[in-house]
């Protein structure tokens, strides 16, 4: 038997802690087969700041979250030890020191991890974690932006940085790199040249549009094969008007149900790691972007409880 979260017909729902769907600590469980942990840390952002407060904002989004996932059917809290395993603390004055502490509680945490964030430098260190374990992965990066940009006045670590970080540091195989939801003005055609030479094919937002959900899943399976996947969500791959609590949104993005949807279509698929990062509270609209983004990390620990033997 696995300790679950805690029964809402006995303490309702906007009562007690604030733990991810109302789930146990982890250290009040001892273990866990996946963990979720926030990372509370926007030091490398470019333009708004605030996603240091993504992680609370999504915990408390989480509270109405229901223990059985019919689309996926699992009820994941039951299949495997799921727990909460608090925030992971990172220097907000020093960029590098704070990818060391996150990529330090990466490796000590023995669970698969689905990390709330901060934003997207943290991508980086929790990359370096999954590939010490698992070797280069594969990686599904859904974002509005490509975030393979080389540098941003002149700082080589920042959330516009991380995967071209982490394919010249050799963790990622790029053989099965992509981008989907990318849409929106770039510096230059350059970037998309620099993109696809380190790997990277990209699904923009019409291309979801017009090929349709299917296709795309379809697609996406191919180029991941049974590799060990790592998927990083950056929560402006959804279209302002489902997601306006963010630090650089784009007009035309995916709507949720397609996110989510296409996120279930990777069930079966070699999950070993996600992250949900970039959500900003302070430009969010009656806890819409809270709400999509508790949503996602549901369907990415739904995904990796069905990967773990119950």
């Amino acid at each position: 038997m696995h300790t679950g979260p805690v029964d809402s017909a006995r303490v309702p729902r906007f009562a007690g802690p604030a733990t991810f769907a109302r789930l146990p600590r982890l250290d009040e469980v001892g273990r866990a087969d996946v963990a979720v942990v926030g990372v509370p840390f926007d030091s490398g952002v470019s333009y708004r700041p605030g996603a240091r407060f993504g992680p609370s904002a999504v915990r408390e989004a989480s509270r109405l979250l229901r223990p059985y996932h019919p689309g996926l059917d699992v009820s994941p809290f039951e299949r495997v030890q799921v727990a909460d395993a608090g925030d992971i603390a990172a220097n907000p004055f020093h960029i590098g020191e704070a990818i060391e502490s996150i990529e330090a509680a990466a490796d000590a945490l023995d669970a698969r991890l689905v990390t709330i964030g901060g934003d997207h430098t943290i991508a980086l260190p929790l990359l370096r974690s999954a590939a010490r374990k698992h070797g280069p992965v594969a990686l599904l990066h859904f974002d509005a932006h490509l975030d393979t940009w080389d540098t941003y006045f002149g700082a080589e670590y920042t959330h516009g940085t991380p995967f071209r970080r982490a394919v010249e540091e050799g963790i990622l195989d790029t053989e099965a790199l992509s981008h989907v939801g990318i849409r929106g003005p770039l510096y230059g055609k350059k970037d998309l040249e620099e993109d696809r030479r380190l790997g990277f094919g990209i699904l923009t937002a019409a291309d979801v549009l017009r090929r349709g959900l299917d296709e795309v899943i379809d697609a996406l399976r191919q180029r991941i094969g049974d590799r060990p996947l790592y998927v990083s969500v950056d929560i402006d791959v959804l279209d302002p008007a489902h997601a306006p609590g963010t630090g650089t949104p784009e007009a035309g993005g995916l709507t949720s149900r397609e996110l989510l949807e296409i996120l279930r279509g990777l069930a079966g698929t070699n999950l070993v790691g996600a992250d949900v990062v970039e959500v900003a509270p302070a430009y969010d609209h009656a806890e819409i972007t809270s709400v999509a983004a508790s949503h996602v990390a549901y369907d990415l620990v739904s995904l990796l409880a069905l990967r773990e033997k119950p």
